[in-house]
C-alpha cells in the first residue's frame, strides 16, 4: 500500500510500506477515504520531535471498512467510520473514566499514558495517511456514520481530532451561553475552538492570530478577529471586556508559538491568555507541548520547560486545564450535530488532494502558504487508480 513515508526533518515521500491487516481479534482493517495534514504533523515533520524516520503520519482518519476480526461484533464490513486519534482499549482504568487520552494499554511505555495513530512517543501505532489503517479494540475505536457519510466526509473527518479537540477546549475553559472568550491561535483547532464557543452561545468570541486568511475565516462564523501584528492583543481584549478580560480562554497555539518578528517564544500565548482572562476566569490549553524539545531557542524549552507568569495567574485566581482530548468524550455528539444539519467544520478545508501530493501539501501548509488552512487527502482515490 501506499503511506507518506517520514523521510527527516520537512521531508516526506509517498512509498510502499507493507500492507496494514487484520493481526487481532478486534481488529477493524479500514480503507482510508478521507485523512487530514494536522498542525500536529507539522512538529514531526518539522524534526521537532524523535518520529522515527520510516514511520508514515496521520491520526485524523476515516474510511471503510472493509475486514473485521473474529472477536468484533458491531462494526461490520462497508460500515464507514471515522477513527479518534487517540487509540485507546477502552478497559483501563482510564478509559473506563472516559479519559481514552490517556489510555494505559494502548500506550507501551509504563511510565506514560495516552496513544495515537502516526504520532511520536503515543505507541508503536501506524499512521492513517495511507490507503489502509489497522484500527485495535475497533469496536470501541470505530464511529460509526450514517448513510450521509461519502457526501460529509469533510465535515465527518474533523471528528477524529480537531473538532473535539477545539471542543475540548472550551470544555475546559468552561465556556457558557453569553461568555466572552478569547482564543489564540486561528489554525484548525483554534477555529474549531470558537466554532464549539459559538455552537455553545458564547456572546463574543475573539480570536488572536496574524494571518490574514486565517483570520478572514474566523469572520465568515461572527467571531471577532484579533490581528497581534497590528495591535496588542491584551489590550485589545480588554478594550472590548470593559477592561475586565474575557471570562475564559483557549490557547490553541502550543510551543511553537513566534512574535510578531519571527523569533519562538513558547511562553507567549500563555502568559498573554493569563493577561487577557479575567480574576477567576478559566483557561484550556489545547496546544501541543512537550517533555524535550532538542530544537528550542533557548534553554528552558530544551527540556519542555515554559517560563509561565504563575504569579500572575495564582494572583488573579484562575483555573487552568490541559492535555490533549478525549475524542470519544465529545465524538458521538459532534456527529449528530454534523448529521442533524447544524456545524459544518468543513468550513475551513482549503485543499483536497490525492494522497500522492503529499510532499507538496506538507511544503506549503508548513511554510503557512496563504491560503492553505487546512489539507484533506483521499487515499481511496490513488487506491481506485
Amino acid at each position: 500500500m501506499k503511506a507518506v513515508v517520514y523521510e527527516g526533518a520537512r521531508s516526506v515521500s509517498v512509498n510502499d510500506v507493507p500492507d496494514a491487516r487484520i493481526k487481532q481479534p478486534t481488529d477493524v482493517l479500514v480503507q482510508i477515504t478521507t485523512t487530514n495534514i494536522c498542525g500536529s504533523d507539522l512538529h514531526m515533520y518539522e524534526g521537532r520531535t524523535d518520529f522515527e524516520t520510516g514511520r508514515w503520519f496521520g491520526h485524523e482518519n476515516m474510511g471503510q471498512v472493509i475486514e473485521v476480526g473474529d472477536g468484533v461484533g458491531k462494526v461490520k464490513v462497508g460500515d464507514y467510520v471515522v477513527l479518534p486519534f487517540n487509540v485507546a482499549c477502552g478497559y483501563c482504568k482510564n478509559c473506563e473514566r472516559g479519559l481514552t487520552n490517556y489510555c494505559l494499554t494502548a500506550q507501551p511505555k509504563k511510565e506514560w499514558a495516552g496513544a495515537a495513530y502516526g504520532f511520536a512517543d503515543m505507541g508503536p501505532w501506524a499512521g492513517g495517511q495511507a490507503e489502509l489503517l489497522r484500527v485495535p479494540w475497533g469496536d470501541f475505536n470505530c464511529l460509526r456514520l450514517g448513510e450521509d457519510a461519502e457526501e460529509k466526509q469533510t465535515d465527518y473527518v474533523m471528528l477524529a481530532d480537531i473538532f473535539p479537540t477545539g471542543y475540548h477546549a472550551t470544555e475546559m475553559a468552561n465556556v457558557k451561553p453569553g461568555d466572552q472568550t478569547v482564543i489564540y491561535g486561528a489554525g484548525p483547532v483554534g477555529c474549531m475552538a470558537a466554532y464549539s464557543a459559538i455552537i455553545k452561545g458564547a456572546g463574543k468570541v475573539m480570536v488572536v492570530d496574524r494571518h490574514p486568511d486565517r483570520l478572514k475565516l474566523i469572520e465568515e462564523i461572527g467571531a471577532i478577529a484579533i490581528d497581534d501584528s497590528k495591535v496588542d492583543p491584551v489590550e485589545a481584549v480588554n478594550e472590548m471586556t470593559m477592561g475586565l478580560g474575557a471570562d475564559n480562554g483557549c490557547e490553541c497555539v502550543g510551543y511553537q508559538a513566534h512574535d510578531v518578528e519571527g523569533h519562538e517564544h513558547p511562553n507567549i500565548t500563555l502568559n498573554r491568555l493569563v493577561q487577557s482572562v479575567r480574576f477567576t476566569g478559566e483557561i484550556g490549553v489545547v496546544g501541543v507541548y512537550i517533555p524535550q524539545d532538542p530544537g528550542a531557542s533557548d534553554e528552558l524549552a530544551k527540556q519542555g520547560e515554559v517560563a509561565f507568569d504563575f504569579g500572575e495567574f495564582w494572583f488573579r485566581g484562575q483555573k487552568l486545564g490541559s492535555g490533549q482530548a478525549p475524542v470519544k468524550k465529545y465524538n458521538r455528539r459532534l456527529r449528530d450535530l454534523i448529521a442533524g444539519g447544524k456545524p459544518k467544520p468543513s468550513w475551513i478545508v482549503s485543499h483536497e488532494l490525492d494522497l500522492d501530493r503529499a510532499p507538496e501539501a506538507y511544503e506549503h501548509f508548513d511554510n503557512r502558504d496563504e491560503g492553505w488552512t487546512k489539507v484533506v487527502l483521499h487515499p481511496a482515490a490513488a487506491l481506485a487508480g
